[in-house]
């Protein structure tokens, strides 16, 4: 990549975008950057060291402003802005942080993307990378920008990333050694309005691969597994259902490994700690990216049995006065949020609400009428929710006017034998930086209350 003496324009300032900014100056290259917030709400951009010619907060600035001739995108900037619009209508390259980050790594490379389980899956393959002795590196959407952490990995180094439909929107010449796609429901359709342009910026992940790299899909996916045929990587289905003629798939509490016609009895499903039928998929998934990077039965199976889950994904919090607590920050749309209520058997109190993202929520609500004695309303979404309750014969509902008394309200609820669940279903962005924030928040206000 040749930045040297170029403009190169970034815009947001968020992790991803202050990382590229670091790399882009170590490249050489004249940085610009730019933030619809304005400073006083930016952590981090008065370290960058850029002068106030450099930097537009508060608004975007006109093309002609900085003549940029290059753009990066961080990942929760839409490319509907004039700015972009304009960058690309001039022929100017458009980038994601990822392709700045990865374009010039030559590092075995492995993607995750999907719906849901993007970042246990993620977490899951990086700590089997690690399993070869070889250098890792675990980044991009999962919360710790590529652009900071790739730099100067070679050949016999391993990067794992995650990877959200929007850093795939823009990637050009990145190859992913292996990409895994788990899975598509409907998600960010305020950003890419249907489901199939959703599909078409996920399905993105295999854009450079080769016939001598790897494409895991979801085989009962039925969005996902229509991808197949267009790919040049070799196939690897996984299946949480069934057993497989070729590929990963499930016979009772078995995982079966089927390859030329011999099948593998991986492991047995009550060895995992993870909880929820859906992390059969990232199981799953994370096994075939495993054998593929060369570790042995043995070396897959104590990775996958020693593997406790991630930050903010069905966490336990604790059990206090006989109610468990989990922070499931983590899931902001309705699919995930479905499968976490799935993933507990204790009669439940429901903590949800937050920022929608285009989405129904008359399905999940179903589900909530079904498996939840009580639900916790909060945040922007929160009457948009009760009434798709309300005509889904959900009973009991209460509302909260803040998270902390939404919290309190959830509590008071539950009683010993219960589980308080935060899946929001929701994004964290009408209250919260992020759903770490949120889930963190969660957790302190949870041991607060119980002193603990």
């Amino acid at each position: 990549m040749d930045f040297s003496g170029k403009r190169a324009l970034v815009i947001g300032a968020g992790r991803s975008g202050q990382a590229a900014v670091g790399k882009l100056e170590k490249l050489g290259a004249e940085v610009f950057l730019t933030d619809a917030q304005p400073i006083d709400k930016l952590e981090g951009v008065e370290d960058l060291g850029l002068d106030q010619v450099h930097c537009f907060f508060g608004e975007m600035p006109e093309f002609k402003a900085v003549r940029p001739e290059r753009v990066i995108l961080s990942p929760g900037v839409s490319p509907k802005q004039k700015l972009i619009e304009t960058a690309l209508a001039e022929g100017v390259p458009v980038w994601s942080e990822v392709e700045l980050a990865l374009q010039d790594v030559s590092a075995f490379k492995v993607g995750v993307t999907g719906t849901n389980g993007k970042t246990t899956t993620t977490t899951l393959v990086g700590e089997l990378a690690k399993r070869t002795g070889r250098k890792t590196v675990v980044a991009g959407n999962i919360g710790v920008a590529l652009s900071s952490r790739a730099e100067g990995m070679g050949p016999e180094d391993i990067v794992v990333a995650e990877l959200s439909s929007f850093q795939l929107e823009f990637i050009d010449k990145v190859r992913l050694h292996v990409a895994i796609f788990l899975n598509l429901t409907p998600d960010h359709l305020d950003r890419h309005g249907t489901v199939e342009a959703y599909l078409e910026a996920k399905a993105r992940i295999f854009k450079n691969q080769t016939k001598e790299d790897l494409a895991i899909l979801n085989g009962d996916d039925p969005l996902v597994r229509s991808l197949a045929p267009r790919l040049k990587a070799k196939v690897l289905f996984f299946s949480p259902t069934r057993v497989l003629d070729e590929g990963i798939g499930l016979s009772g509490d078995a995982i079966i490994y089927a390859e030329n016609g011999e099948k593998t009895v991986v492991m047995r499903r009550q060895e995992l700690k993870l909880r929820g039928s859906h992390n059969l998929e990232n199981v799953m998934a994370t096994i075939g990216a495993a054998r593929f990077l060369g570790l042995s039965w043995e070396e897959i199976r104590e990775g996958l049995k020693s593997f406790q889950g991630v930050e903010h994904r069905q966490e336990i919090v604790g059990t206090f006065d006989g109610i468990l607590f989990v922070n499931d920050s983590k899931g902001t749309n309705t699919d995930a949020a479905a499968k976490a209520v799935l993933a507990f058997d204790e009669p439940m109190v429901l903590l949800a609400g937050g920022k929608n993202k285009g989405l129904d929520f008359h399905e999940f609500m179903k589900l909530v009428k079904q498996r939840v004695k009580s639900l916790v309303l909060l945040g922007m979404a929160a009457a948009e929710m009760e009434q798709a309750a309300r005509d889904e014969g959900v009973k009991r509902i209460l509302r909260a006017n803040s998270f902390e008394e939404g919290v309190e309200i959830a509590i008071r609820e539950a009683e010993s034998g219960d589980a308080v669940l935060l899946s929001p279903a929701c994004t964290s962005w009408d209250m919260f930086r992020s759903y770490e924030e949120r889930g963190e928040l969660f957790k302190k206000l949870v041991r607060k209350h119980y002193r603990t």
